[in-house]
């Protein structure tokens, strides 16, 4: 993309979630995308809620949100981004995880927390993609990983 070239800025609601992935209760792990620049870069929100079923046993007495959850976190922003920015109005293919880098977990993440993924593509190969994803809950770091993703039309 051109320095001079607009990239239009896209807000991504629960409906249009869905209509992007095949993801449904309980695996949902976005509620919302905003500030998505392409798919170059967005924010997924999670807003975790104490009625969600991991919370039953991870941990009962201290509830925490695992961390494979934080990371699909990730995985489906930058899936939305894909998808949304190069399948326009034609059946959404699967987004299926290649690779998980660099993951770290800093922070718990709690019923009652708001979780924003700060996604960054770093790279793209045909239907390949790569991004740096970080978790923030109130500004504060709280995950970070980098993965790798493609995009197909069937798996078999």
């Amino acid at each position: 993309m051109h320095e001079a070239e607009s990239v239009t800025i896209e807000t991504f609601d629960i409906l249009r979630l869905l209509k992007s992935l095949p993801h449904r209760y309980p695996f949902l792990m976005i509620d919302r995308v905003i500030d998505a620049r392409g798919d170059q870069s967005g924010i997924g929100i999670k807003n975790v809620s104490i009625n969600e079923p991991q919370f039953q046993g991870h941990f009962p007495e201290r509830p925490i949100m695992p961390g494979f959850l934080l990371v699909e976190g990730m995985v489906q922003t930058a899936g939305v981004l894909c998808v949304n920015a190069h399948w326009h109005g034609r059946k959404p293919p699967l987004v299926i995880v290649t690779g998980i880098d660099k993951a770290r977990f800093r922070k718990p993440v709690m019923p009652g927390d708001r979780v924003e993924f700060h996604m960054t593509k770093t790279n793209r190969r045909r239907t390949m993609w790569w991004y740096k994803g970080r978790g923030l809950v109130d500004g504060l770091l709280v995950c970070e990983a980098e993965i790798a993703a493609m995009l197909a039309d069937d798996v078999a």
